[in-house]
């Protein structure tokens, strides 16, 4: 079965908005998922014959979640060190 991964951009009372590898954001139901997502969270995500997500089934990414906070703070931190402004990258 093909999978994808969802980055988890925020949760609301009852609706997570994931984002694709494409950048295309959906708002999904919390009570399709399993206890547990939070923000920031990579979920690696079935992908049923129909080619849709199987939400249920999905799994946190511990190590791709791990490596995009990695990636993230190493680009702010190049853009705090060009910064050429007043300062205000933060």
């Amino acid at each position: 079965m093909a999978e994808r991964y969802y980055a988890v951009d925020r949760i609301s009372a009852q609706t997570a908005i994931v984002v694709d590898e494409e950048g295309r954001a959906a708002s999904i139901p919390l009570r399709r998922f399993k206890k547990g997502i939070a923000e920031s969270m990579v979920l690696r995500v079935p992908i049923d014959d129909g080619g849709e997500p199987d939400w249920l089934a999905a799994e946190v990414d511990a190590a791709e979640t791990e490596r995009r906070r990695r990636k993230s703070q190493e680009f702010l931190q190049a853009l705090q060190e060009h910064d050429v402004g007043a300062g205000d990258v933060d």
